[in-house]
């Protein structure tokens, strides 16, 4: 079987971010949908492929206030997640990141560490945004510590903001400014 070039929009030494592809639709709705991967992402309505198929409808003209990128693993050449920045505000310069990786056999493997560095990047140096900032859930451990690993900044704790797993729970909120990434990447 012939192997399938990808599309490499942003490069990473063990992860290379690209655009979401609608030949793996199917893979998105099965993430979507994972209990164990959907528990902390929030999605609480069951994902059709129908719903997935409308991203790639076309848009009317504009900026768009949400860019979204597929995870692929370089050495097992596959997708593996996705992650991307939404609620984008051009005019004040702020977004929100997201981050799902899909596959659970590559979770804590620093993978959405590498994401998330090259999120940062491309949001602070390509698209000049001033601000990102981004929610997890108080259980969701692993999300936090990648979150501080990669200089976010905790602003507060948002009270049973989420309901997981029949329980409300509290939510983290995290924020980053252009200068403090920088300021970070001198060291």
């Amino acid at each position: 079987m012939e192997e399938k070039e990808v599309s490499i929009f942003i490069d990473g030494e063990n992860i290379c971010l690209l655009p979401q592809s609608s030949d793996h639709i199917d893979l998105y709705v099965k993430w979507l949908n994972d209990p164990k991967v959907r528990k902390y992402s929030r999605n609480f309505i069951p994902v059709r492929v129908e719903n997935v198929k409308k991203w790639f409808e076309p848009r009317e003209r504009g900026i768009p206030n949400f860019i979204g990128f597929e995870i692929w693993h370089k050495k097992e050449k596959k997708p593996i997640g996705q992650c991307g920045l939404g609620l984008i505000n051009w005019v004040n310069g702020w977004a929100n990141v997201g981050l799902t990786i899909g596959e659970p056999d590559y979770w804590n493997k620093n993978i959405a560490t590498e994401a998330t560095e090259l999120i940062l990047e491309y949001a602070f140096n390509e698209l000049n945004l001033h601000k990102l900032h981004g929610g997890v859930i108080v259980d969701n451990i692993g999300s936090w510590n990648i979150a501080e690993k990669t200089g976010f900044i905790l602003e507060g704790i948002q009270k049973h903001e989420s309901f997981v797993d029949g329980e409300f729970r509290d939510l983290k909120k995290y924020r980053i400014l252009k200068e403090d990434w920088l300021e970070r990447k001198k060291e």
